[in-house]
């Protein structure tokens, strides 16, 4: 079988590529696609294999022998699913590879927003700790995190993930019920009591209809003045103008942004122009350990190998 890996620059630097070379009988390997490229490098492959490639009906159709996409990530946004589907494309995504992974980024940002280390950072470079009088530079708080209330909105692999290290670290787990959702069920709580309630939000729900624009300005009002804000999801479930009003007005205390609305933010977003030390910006690299990009193509390769056994697995479309 022909196949092709669109974007694989994505995946980041130092992996061994071999198990998928070693499966199919040619495989194109290109490190970035641009959208007028797509049709061209898909044309006459069985097998195409991208991150963050958006592969629409319109392309899709273009690609009649087109009968399996590999995604090298769990979210499913840039794929016309029913498209895919009418086609008759087997659509296969990727679970549990970068769960290690995230959790760690959570509680990395999480202590450093809680012990305020961006503060501390920036006073010492500026200064601030060479000219003290008396060696006492607790300016800005340290809380420790256990006995804090963490509430996770989403509550899949990486949320369970998520809640398994908070709770080894002392601290108190909510699970809000499913955005849209008519009724709370029983052991999760309504956003409503997440966003009075919580110390720490940590976001793992997927985009959609219900979770666009999740937490708007209401629901950063509705948060303690002292909660923290964590997004390692995807970028528009924020409404990001509202955060950075809020965390330049103390509405809450501090965020870890690790998506944004539009990736790479071409166009600009609120947070990159936001410069206060409670606000954490990272490029979408909380899945991205060497671990984890080494799983991700070991999985889409037990991925294509199952689809060409006959078997699909982790099936989407």
């Amino acid at each position: 079988m022909k196949a092709v890996f669109l974007d694989y620059a994505s995946m980041g630097p130092d992996l061994d590529l071999s198990p998928l070379q070693n499966l199919v009988e040619h495989l194109d390997v290109f490190d970035t696609t641009e959208d007028d490229q797509v049709v061209e490098r898909i044309r006459g492959s069985q097998l195409v294999f991208t991150n963050a490639i958006e592969l629409s009906a319109e392309v899709l159709s273009a690609a009649p022998e087109l009968a399996f996409i590999g995604l090298t990530a769990t979210g499913t946004d840039n794929i016309d699913l029913d498209a895919a589907g009418e086609a008759g494309i087997v659509v296969s995504n990727l679970r549990a590879y970068c769960t290690q992974s995230v959790v760690e980024h959570v509680i990395g940002t999480l202590l450093m927003l809680s012990h305020n280390l961006n503060h501390y950072s920036s006073h010492v470079r500026r200064g601030g700790w060479q000219q003290s009088q008396d060696g006492n530079d607790l300016v800005w708080p340290i809380r420790e995190v256990s006995g804090l209330t963490l509430g996770i909105i989403g509550f899949g692999e990486l949320g369970r993930g998520v809640a398994k290290a908070a709770t080894g670290l002392g601290m108190d787990v909510v699970v809000a019920a499913r955005p849209g959702s008519p009724t709370v069920p029983e052991g999760r709580e309504s956003l409503a009591e997440i966003y009075r309630r919580c110390d720490v939000i940590s976001l793992h729900c997927p985009l959609d209809d219900n979770t666009r624009g999740l937490i708007n300005a209401d629901a950063l009002d509705a948060m303690k003045d002292n909660a923290l804000l964590i997004n390692t999801a995807r970028g528009a479930l924020i409404d990001t103008a509202a955060l950075a009003t809020a965390l330049s007005s103390k509405t809450i205390a501090g965020a870890a942004i690790d998506v944004l609305p539009q990736e790479p933010p071409v166009d600009g977003d609120p947070l990159l122009d936001y410069t206060g030390d409670n606000l954490i910006l990272t490029p979408h690299i909380a899945w991205g350990s060497r671990e984890a990009r080494q799983r991700a193509i070991d999985g889409i390769t037990l991925n294509a190998a199952a689809f060409m056994r006959g078997e699909p697995q982790n099936r989407v479309a």
